[in-house]
């Protein structure tokens, strides 16, 4: 009868275990399940989920903001090269005041560029 209640190992044989053995594989068993359930609940909690991802967005968004803004001082730094080049000496100081504005507003500077691209284009097309 005692051979019923003692687990067997995979020949088939009565093993026998001692207290502490047990305690220990319970408290493993514990550690395990709790782990288990921790990940399920992250996995379930969709808010926090919709939290990190807003987080990951944002920090995408800043980064392509960052890269337009070099862009846009790297094209005004360009256009103001090759307008000292064309201008003559007396427009130099105008030259300075709006190299100085695109640096400071480079979005600003962009948007102007492509309002006058679009009007440009227009009157080009009729």
């Amino acid at each position: 009868m005692s051979d019923v209640s003692q687990p067997k190992d995979k020949e088939g044989k009565s093993e026998t275990r001692e207290p502490e053995e047990i305690r220990t594989d319970i408290e493993q068993t514990r550690e395990e399940l709790g782990d288990t359930a921790g990940a399920v609940a992250e996995k379930a909690d969709v808010k926090a989920q919709a939290t990190a991802k807003v987080e990951e967005v944002k920090q995408q968004a800043s980064g392509k903001a960052q890269e337009a803004k070099e862009k846009a001082k790297e094209v005004t730094d360009q256009a103001a090269a090759k307008a000292k080049e064309i201008a003559p000496e007396s427009a130099a100081p105008t030259i300075e005041k709006a190299q100085s504005f695109a640096g400071e507003k480079p979005l600003v500077v962009i948007g102007v560029a492509l309002i006058a691209m679009v009007v440009v284009g227009r009157l080009l097309s009729r």
